[in-house]
């Protein structure tokens, strides 16, 4: 028996696999919640999937049921044997009908697949979490009316600053105009008291 059909290295495999998906899981955890390790938790969980899904590769695929071994000649499509719910057979084997029988697992086939594609779409559905949305879209309406306002009152300044250089400008022409006064008024006053 080839070592990848024994029990214990299904067993091996199966736990691999288990970890590396729960590496995986974590990793997505951490790097949606952005905690710190995320990005090596999620690097060393892909890679190990990545090599895993590369093993499954390799590895030829088990055969999960011996049902030839309970009912030879299962496999062959016009094989005569007895229904499971017969009972102990008395007698020969009555044939099995194939088309009949592909005809039910067709049907049961495709109800399988609606209902995992409506399940799926579920789940989705399930997985999304809607219930900060409302605390969100409302701290981010704040966040806006904050800086409108802060858009605002800069605005204000910026008048106020433009006002008030314009005050300044004309403060320094006034200060100017009085000192040219002034001087005219100390001319005066020498020449007044030099003629006396």
């Amino acid at each position: 028996m080839a070592f990848y059909k024994t029990n214990g290295f299904k067993y091996l495999k199966n736990f691999i696999i288990g970890a590396g998906a729960a590496v995986v899981m974590l990793g997505a955890l951490f790097k949606i919640m952005s905690w710190e390790g995320g990005d090596i938790m999620i690097t060393a969980g892909l890679v190990t999937e990545a090599i895993l899904f590369l093993m499954l590769g390799i590895i030829p695929p088990d055969k999960d049921y011996y049902w030839d071994k309970l009912y030879p000649g299962l496999g062959d499509y016009h094989a005569k044997i007895n229904a499971l719910t017969d009972g102990p057979v008395k007698g020969a084997a009555r044939p099995l009908n194939g088309e009949a029988v592909e005809n039910q697992l067709g049907g049961m086939l495709s109800e399988l697949q609606n209902m995992s594609k409506s399940l799926g779409s579920l789940k989705a559905l399930q997985e999304v979490d809607f219930s900060k949305t409302g605390d969100q879209m409302k701290t981010m309406g704040n966040f806006y009316t904050k800086m409108n306002e802060a858009m605002s009152t800069l605005s204000n300044s910026l008048d106020d600053t433009k006002a008030y250089s314009e005050q300044v400008a004309n403060l320094k022409k006034n200060l100017t105009n009085l000192n040219g006064v002034y001087g005219n008024i100390l001319s005066s006053y020498k020449n007044m008291s030099g003629n006396n």
